[in-house]
């Protein structure tokens, strides 16, 4: 169990995140309403967009990085062996993404601030908004400073030994979160607070999308480190086998830290302040991505399979039936590839430059980041949770059929929410509107679609209030004797890791350096062009 400092800021860490997230839950279920044929048009559509601002801002900013911040801490002390240094410094980093949370909301529940999270020039939103998001940022980099520093401490300790695999996952997330988050710090700083201040009254729209997208779609792989550390270092030893490969692990979290980066310009492909020979350079790379991906469900298909094989399954598949259905750990891994396979597929359609001609910036897009996120990531976020509660609380968390129930009810919600969405997309129905017109011919064969997805975000919101009240029974159970915790062991435990895995130096140079590269160009090339700001709007 962890200490009882390290505890309580776990704790709090994890609990501000699920808060924000079902606070984020019910907005979005609110616009599906709204939208849909069962609601008569919005009286005044700004309410629509205040509810998509919070709603992406929370989900995108506070929820994933609070979950990623209390996780982080929790691997310092359980695969470091090591009380966590620089706790009030933990302190503050928390505090200021709290701070930075209700400095942002407050203009956007005002209707001062609705630009979405993406931020939208030559939109303008009150200049609060942007200082709570920075003050978020800024409170993140604090943790990324403490996996630094707690890691060094260990290796101090520890020279020549091959750094826990959970740590090494944890930190490669860290600094990628450190320099991924730059691009957008760039763009609010200096593109879009001086004019949100009233310095300015222009704004290079083309090149503030530009930094954007430098954060636009790494981000996703911010969000997507903590449930790939859980599939590595939980799952297996959870479901009583053995990791089949460490250093696969490994490997996989490099690749991730060098080639999410140099691909966000793909977000870009519409958008003409880009050339063609850079938007094809970052779609290269965008595939690039899913070699990670695809080494990952390798290795946990194959550690999964050596659980099934060491309960005594056998055969070709009959070692699937052999395994532990009834673990919470074991659904939530099959749901979330599940949802991973579907949301990939659809992310090929995304990074093509033909393709995307055909579902840019309509439901397709919504459909895709949502399987992603709030699929295949957030149900990891649960197992997560599942996994670490009885160690934070030191009380029984014993109620699978609960967890199981609302594992399945997340996973049946997600699908019928954003499979319809894809479909819509490919139809044309464009996203973020605050209300459709279904008698027009093109839009009434949507409406029937649009009504499921309103049905399936009911479950998402039945799934979302049966979580919290499983963690709150966890606070209020048994207090119990608990074993040391433990992290997936591989199966070679022995084997001798390289010294290129066992470090970053190598690759975080990379990941700069292909950075620089890839957006070295276009960022030079829109700085040197002249006359490309246009008038700012002000959101009043």
């Amino acid at each position: 169990m962890l200490n009882v400092p390290n505890r309580r800021l776990v704790l709090a860490h994890f609990w501000l995140a699920f808060l924000a997230f079902f606070l984020a839950l019910l907005l979005g279920e609110w616009q599906m309403f709204i939208r849909s044929p069962l609601s008569n048009w919005l009286g005044n559509p700004e309410l629509y967009y205040r509810s998509v601002t919070a709603h992406g801002s929370a989900m995108g900013y506070v929820f994933p990085t609070l979950v990623a911040m209390g996780f982080g801490y929790a691997i310092v002390e359980l695969a470091l062996k090591q009380t966590l240094v620089g706790l009030k410094w933990a302190w503050a980093g928390f505090a200021l993404v709290v701070i930075g949370t209700v400095v942002a909301m407050v203009p956007v529940a005002m209707g001062k601030a609705s630009v979405l999270y993406t931020f939208y020039p030559p939109l303008i939103g009150n200049a609060f908004y942007y200082i709570g998001v920075v003050l978020v940022v800024v409170g993140s980099w604090i943790w990324v400073a403490l996996m630094a520093v707690n890691l060094r401490v260990w290796r101090r300790n520890h020279p020549g030994e091959t750094v826990p695999l959970a740590m090494f996952a944890n930190n490669a997330g860290a600094y990628l979160w450190a320099w991924t988050s730059v691009g957008a710090a760039i763009e609010i700083l200096f593109l879009i607070l001086p004019v949100a201040l009233g310095f300015k009254s222009t704004i290079d729209a083309g090149l503030a999308r530009v930094f954007f997208s430098w954060t636009l779609h790494a981000i996703v792989y911010f969000w997507l480190m903590p449930a790939y550390i859980a599939f590595y270092t939980l799952v297996p030893r959870a479901i009583g086998g053995r990791l089949y490969s460490d250093a696969m692990a490994r490997i996989s979290f490099i690749l991730f830290l060098v080639f999410s980066m140099p691909i966000g310009v793909h977000h870009l492909f519409q958008d003409p302040q880009v050339g063609s020979g850079v938007k094809f350079l970052h779609a290269v790379f965008t595939a690039m991505v899913s070699v990670p991906t695809l080494l990952t469900i390798f290795t946990i298909c194959a550690s999964v399979e050596i659980a099934g094989r060491l309960r005594g399954g056998g055969g070709r598949f009959a070692w699937i039936a052999r395994l532990p259905w009834k673990n919470p750990l074991m659904l939530a891994v099959a749901l979330s590839f599940i949802m991973l396979g579907f949301g990939g597929a659809g992310g090929l359609i995304n990074m093509s430059y033909q393709l995307d001609f055909a579902i840019h910036n309509t439901q397709w897009i919504t459909g895709h980041f949502h399987l992603i996120f709030g699929g295949a990531i957030v149900i990891m976020y649960f197992a997560v949770a599942y996994d670490l509660w009885p160690h934070l609380t030191g009380r029984a968390l014993d109620c699978w059929q609960l967890m199981r129930v609302q594992l399945w009810l997340w996973f049946i919600g997600m699908m019928v929410v954003t499979l319809p969405w894809h479909w819509v997309g490919i139809l044309g129905m464009p996203r973020r509107m605050a209300y459709y017109d279904y008698s027009a011919a093109d839009l009434a064969p949507m409406a029937v679609s649009v009504i499921i997805t309103f049905s399936g975000g009911l479950l998402l919101l039945a799934s979302g209030v049966l979580f919290l009240w499983i963690l709150w029974r966890g606070h209020r159970a048994a207090q119990i004797e608990l074993p040391p915790f433990r992290f997936s062991a591989p199966v070679h435990a022995t084997a001798r890791i390289p010294a290129a895995l066992n470090g970053f130096a190598l690759w975080l140079a990379l990941m700069i350096g292909l950075s620089l590269i890839n957006y070295g160009f276009p960022i030079a090339q829109l700085l040197n062009t002249p006359n490309t700001a246009v008038p700012a709007v002000p959101i009043r």
